[in-house]
């Protein structure tokens, strides 16, 4: 036994052991969150319960299933809640999703086994999703078109075509808006800053107010004409309404135009389903959220966060290369160099929202008022890049990731042997092409890691974000077709900050926390892709390479 602790075996066999729990516990939390997220997507059977009070009242409930649990009988008498005789200790408890919001108080609701006298699932209970109030359950009477019944054989096909109507004529309406009407108002809100700055400056003569108010009126006889275009489409999406009955047995008449999908979750098969489920994956990956982040998509986070990332990428990859080849290449040694490197070291276990704090106060007050004052006058008191803003998100990232990129730089010089460099300069090279030429290249693989582990960690921060450019809900993306196209000032969502304002501060906690889940694992995804895509990289350059390794 002496000899087989002094040969190291024990050793090995606890590191591979505890490398084999960490890797079953990495993919166990990955596999966890996939499952709480992804199967949010499912179409649940939809159940109608017959429910009695102990005051003799039945009534019925319509829902989904969401979660069940046991509870104690006496926590449930200590909170008020009667039970009927002869219970027993554990009572079971059913957490049920009903949707109908503007006719139902809470649309997640608890109901006791002791209360349940009926239990079925029929196949014509509808699910419909809806832009705002989120779902209605109930079953289809009829289609209106206006004011006038619409009769057909086959109810839920036409309901399904009058939908995808009400769905195109909205996505036509929405482009408008956002395309040429868009352009117009920015457009307008341009002239108005150009014609305040000529003005601040003394050159608003009679011709160019002349300039501004002909192109002022052309472009108001053009938003009249597609302002007319918007409200034709607008109310062609309206034409439609489907009635709908209720659990209460009121029948409710629902616009066409509010309806995003309807689907018969009860009358699916397997196939059904599964379609189902990728088409509402799609729809979470490339929609715009709504109320109040507790529906929708997330695209404008996904979007926010690749962005911000590799512009934080492209920041930070020059200043850390530049700063490790001056400090391996060209810094004398002593102790100066050595405190830089100290100081370097340091910054990297300095907490992240300190940046933040450094860059609200360095990058957005002084920075970004600054650059108001001298090329922005005409907006002031109203900030341009006085105000936190995606370019200031990625600075404030690039200077907490600035370390991670300058020690890896700086270990790959170190591994580029010295003969290399002397038969460089042997052969006549200059320093700078030596290492523009060589010395670069060879350590191109380091620079790579270092990037990826700053894309990792940049990727994930968001107390930093808070305060020098993430928001809620931003009205627009930073990447646009209005000149100059990219509007670094603008502030922008991330997914981060996304998982945070739906867990911890939305109005619906039950309808959100599905979503924290699908968010988390869509996060770890594009941390993953954005990883593996550096990866590549590197492992061509390192190919590529490989002959000047020789």
């Amino acid at each position: 036994m002496r000899n087989w602790f002094k040969s190291g075996a024990p050793w090995i066999w606890l590191t591979g052991g505890a490398v084999s729990v960490s890797l079953v516990a990495v993919v166990g939390l990955l596999a966890l969150i996939a499952w709480r997220g992804l199967s949010f997507f499912w179409p649940s059977t939809v159940y109608e319960f017959d429910l009695e009070e102990l005051n003799g009242h039945r009534h019925t409930v319509i829902g989904e299933l969401y979660d069940s649990e046991l509870v104690p009988a006496d926590r449930i008498i200590d909170s008020g809640v009667k039970l009927p005789e002869g219970h027993g200790e554990m009572i079971e408890r059913f957490l049920l999703k009903t949707g109908n919001r503007e006719y139902v108080d809470l649309d997640f609701r608890w109901i006791m086994e002791t209360q349940i006298k009926g239990e079925q699932a029929p196949k014509d209970i509808a699910v419909f999703e809806r832009s705002t109030n989120g779902n209605f359950y109930g079953y289809v009477v009829g289609l209106q078109q206006g004011e006038q019944a619409v009769n057909v054989s086959d109810m839920r096909g036409e309901l399904i075509a009058r939908m995808e109507r009400a769905i195109e004529l909205n996505g036509k309406a929405d482009d408008l808006q956002h395309g040429p009407i868009g352009k117009i108002n920015y457009r307008l809100e341009r002239m108005r800053l150009e014609e305040r700055g000529l003005e601040l400056k003394g050159q608003l003569d009679a011709a160019a107010q002349q300039k501004f108010v002909d192109e002022r009126e052309q472009l108001q006889q053009d938003y009249l004409v597609l302002e007319k275009e918007l409200f034709a489409f607008r109310e062609q999406a309206s034409r439609d309404s489907v009635i709908v009955k209720d659990m209460d047995g009121r029948e409710v008449n629902l616009p066409m135009a509010k309806i995003l999908d309807v689907y018969f979750p009860n009358d699916m098969g397997f196939f059904a389903k599964f379609s189902h489920w990728v088409h509402q994956l799609v729809k979470f990956v490339v929609s715009e959220p709504r109320e109040a982040n507790t529906e929708g998509g997330v695209f404008p986070a996904i979007f926010g966060t690749v962005f911000m990332v590799m512009l934080m990428a492209v920041i930070v990859t020059p200043l850390g290369v530049v700063a490790a080849i001056y400090l391996h290449e060209y810094a004398k040694k002593g102790p100066i160099t050595k405190m830089i490197r100290i100081a370097v070291i340091n910054l990297a276990g300095v907490p992240s929202i300190v940046y933040g704090v450094f860059g609200l106060g360095f990058f957005v007050y002084m920075l970004g008022g600054s650059l108001d004052q001298l090329f922005y006058p005409e907006a002031l008191p109203s900030p341009t890049f006085g105000s936190p803003g995606v370019i200031w998100s990625a600075l404030t990232l690039a200077i907490l990731t600035l370390p991670v990129v300058i020690v890896s730089t700086e270990e790959g010089l170190s591994r580029i042997p010295s003969s290399v460099r002397q038969g460089s300069l042997a052969l006549g090279a200059t320093k700078a092409e030596t290492l523009w030429r060589i010395i670069i290249p060879m350590a191109s693989p380091a620079i790579m890691t270092g990037l990826i582990l700053a894309v990792a960690r940049a990727a994930g921060e968001v107390a930093p974000l808070m305060l020098v450019g993430v928001v809620k809900m931003a009205p627009t993306l930073p990447l646009d077709g209005n000149f100059p196209y990219f509007h670094l000032e603008r502030k922008f969502m991330h997914l981060g900050f996304h998982i945070y304002d739906v867990g911890f501060q939305s109005p619906n906690v039950e309808a959100a926390r599905p979503l924290v889940y699908a968010t988390a694992f869509l996060l770890v995804t594009v941390i993953v892709g954005l990883n593996m895509a550096a990866i590549g990289i590197r492992n061509h350059l390192r190919e590529k390479f490989r002959s000047l390794d020789q």
